[in-house]
């Protein structure tokens, strides 16, 4: 991620910074820059004979085929295979293979790594968010950085083999990209590659004999961290092509198509008579795969990974709607992201000072734990995130029986969040002078349309669940776990009435139905 540069915007001085993801450097393949004959494929003017591009959901595999007349009369079939592994974390693999059918041709191939992020993108497209306030603005699509986001450190190329490296500007971290090549062919052919900051090219010349075909297979590794030097990432994508080339790249088939086995085995949806339905259930799972699977400490981006809308923050999304399914098939993945959450903390604290409350408050949208909101009305107010953090926390521990992340890291969220609650809502008295309900106002709930209201229903239902769910915890701790309570006790600095209070406030909680 990238920190967009200090303060976005005020309204009232809740947003506190603009937290966007960069895009980094991006592999765009061979599949955009193939000719024959001298004669490019484009697919605006091009006589495609035959089109399918296919994800076999079995083995993981994005497929296209291609069969191309070009004006000289030269019948060219293309087929393209794809897939980002999930196995083998920091790598994809591209290949791609041409055959001329009908007469010999010369073929050129250009395979490129590109920093789509800075660099020109002659393959990219889409129109960029417009800037904030500017008519048209809309924040489901990711935002235009003037600024340069990354910047060079080492790159070369050796051989079939080039690398890339970066620091993002705000943020330091580090990305590496390196690529190599394998060519399968019995047509003569030729390689040249060129490395600049911003991209690494490799062009094949082949002279193709009718019906011989040529398939060069690009291997990238994709290396990142929060600290570690860009030389030393290279030096990882380096071994990491060397073991992946001593394994053969057949191997790595295999094992995403194993992966996927699995994956469907604990996580199919099987609905019968209506394959519409089906595959489209089936692609929404695969979504969660691809979002979660890899994920590694780090959030579920709104848009999962299947684009940059959003500038690639966590909402609400990841605890309502992601976690119930992956808690009761791949739990591993749920706690994951419940202990990013938990990472975030130290922020929230933070906010909720900064809001004069107590406890903590998770942002409404963040990739690196701070608010990036940047309209309060439809952001920081909407502070049911921390009951929809909890109301995660309470599924994935009754499910699982995880105890000991609920002890040791799952009770400071419970805890924090609760005690939020306690001071953001307010007791209203009877006539007796008695406390009689619960009021939370200046909220706003998942209607983003009805912004900053008092006693909205599903913000009061879950603010309830939360202080419930907070006193619940600790008192179990107490009584099942008391070496683990008194850590807890003496890390969150709790009172012993405290529990007692949040109970109050739920039992009077004032649910407007």
């Amino acid at each position: 991620s990238s920190d967009g540069g200090g303060e976005s915007g005020d309204e009232g001085g809740q947003v506190v910074d603009d937290d966007v993801g960069a895009r980094g450097a991006e592999d765009i393949g061979a599949d955009a820059a193939v000719d024959t004959d001298d004669e490019p494929l484009s697919f605006d003017v091009a006589d495609v004979r035959e089109y399918e591009r296919s994800l076999d959901f079995r083995t993981g595999v994005l497929s296209r085929h291609v069969r191309w007349m070009t004006p000289s009369g030269k019948d060219v079939v293309i087929d393209y295979e794809r897939f980002v592994s999930f196995e083998e974390k920091h790598l994809a693999v591209m290949r791609l293979t041409v055959t001329v059918l009908n007469s010999d041709a010369p073929v050129t191939i250009n395979c490129q790594l590109i920093n789509r992020q800075d660099g020109e993108d002659v393959y990219g497209g889409g129109v960029p968010a417009t800037a904030k306030g500017k008519a048209g603005f809309d924040p489901r699509k990711a935002e235009k950085i003037e600024e340069r986001v990354l910047q060079p450190q080492e790159f070369w190329q050796d051989g079939l083999r080039s690398a890339l490296s970066y620091r993002v500007t705000e943020s330091g971290m580090t990305i590496a990209l390196v690529g190599d090549h394998i060519v399968e062919t019995e047509n003569d052919y030729s390689a040249r590659t060129l490395v600049e900051a911003d991209i690494a090219k490799n062009v094949f010349r082949v002279q193709a004999r009718a019906g011989v075909p040529v398939t060069v297979t690009k291997l990238v590794s994709y290396h990142t961290s929060r600290g570690v030097p860009a030389r030393e990432l290279v030096d990882r994508g380096r071994r990491t092509l060397d073991r992946v080339e001593r394994e053969g790249v057949a191997a790595q088939f295999e094992r995403q198509a194993a992966w996927c086995e699995a994956f469907w085995e604990r996580s199919d949806v099987v609905i019968e008579g209506r394959d519409e339905l089906q595959q489209a259930t089936r692609w929404c799972l695969w979504q969660l795969a691809q979002a979660a699977a890899r994920a590694d400490g780090q959030g579920v981006p709104a848009k999962g990974v299947s684009g940059s809308g959003y500038s690639g923050h966590y909402f609400w999304d990841t605890e309502i709607y992601v976690l119930p399914f992956l808690i009761y098939t791949t739990p591993l993945w749920a706690r994951n992201a419940l202990r990013m959450r938990y990472l975030m903390l130290p922020s929230a604290r933070k906010r909720a000072g900064q809001l004069n409350e107590a406890g903590a408050l998770f942002p409404w949208r963040t990739i690196s734990g701070e608010e990036a909101s940047a309209y309060y009305a439809a952001g920081t107010a909407q502070y049911h995130i921390n009951a929809d953090v909890s109301f995660a926390l309470g599924k994935y521990v009754r499910a699982t029986g995880d105890d000991e992340f609920m002890y040791r890291e799952g009770v400071d969220i419970a805890v924090e969040t609760a005690r939020l609650w306690a001071t953001l809502g307010f007791w209203r008295y009877n006539e007796s002078g008695e406390p009689d309900a619960f009021h939370i106002h200046g909220v706003t709930g998942p209607d983003e349309y009805t912004t900053v209201v008092n006693d909205n229903l599903f913000t009061n239902v879950m603010a309830r669940f939360n202080l419930r769910f907070a006193a619940r915890v600790v008192r179990q701790m107490a009584e099942e776990a008391p070496a683990e309570y008194t850590l807890m006790v003496d890390r969150l600095g709790l009172d012993p009435s405290e529990p007692d209070t949040w109970d109050l406030a739920a039992d009077a909680m004032h649910i407007p139905y």
